[in-house]
């Protein structure tokens, strides 16, 4: 692995390795679905309530970055830092350049509406800090960002965009 052989290296050198030695970023995978944003602190005071809560506020917005792949979405999983899961269990289709919100709280799937429920009023993304991992069906990872409020969301307004 380079990294190993890096640190083999000058302390500069190693430093660097260090750096990337973090949370792997997305360059490093190979998928046309990549995590495009996240709204990891929905607007409001936060509310887990199915009823009345602000659940649907937060979500992921999955996009297929393919020019010619059309990708289905089935088996396809998101985690956070601590474990929490959704996994993709319906067809959903994504044509090159077409994306899916997957939404916290219940409702109704659509791939008009380009949304997707977790069918769960918890939140799943933390205010302060997480890690959001996308897998393939295969089990091999798609994507994975690394985010902190302070470092990550300059104007403060609970979203950040990944891959534009």
């Amino acid at each position: 692995m380079r990294i190993r052989h890096t640190l083999a290296a000058t302390v500069t050198l190693g430093a660097i390795a260090v750096l990337a030695a973090g949370p792997a970023q997305a360059a490093e995978y190979s998928s046309a679905l990549k995590v495009k944003g996240v709204q990891y602190d929905a607007p409001g005071t936060d509310s887990n309530r199915c009823s009345g809560g602000n659940t649907k506020n937060e979500y992921l917005t999955i996009k297929n970055y393919s020019r010619t792949a059309t990708v289905n979405l089935k088996g396809y999983v998101v985690k956070d830092a601590t474990g929490n899961k959704f996994t993709f269990t319906a067809s959903h289709k994504l044509q090159p350049g077409d994306y899916v919100k997957l939404r916290g709280g219940r409702g109704t799937d659509s791939d008009a509406g380009n949304v997707a429920y977790r069918q769960n009023c918890n939140f799943i993304w933390n205010n302060d800090r997480d890690t959001i991992y996308l897998y393939k069906p295969s089990g091999n990872r798609a994507d994975v960002h690394s985010y902190t409020k302070r470092a990550n969301d300059a104007d403060g307004n609970g979203y950040i965009t990944y891959h534009g």
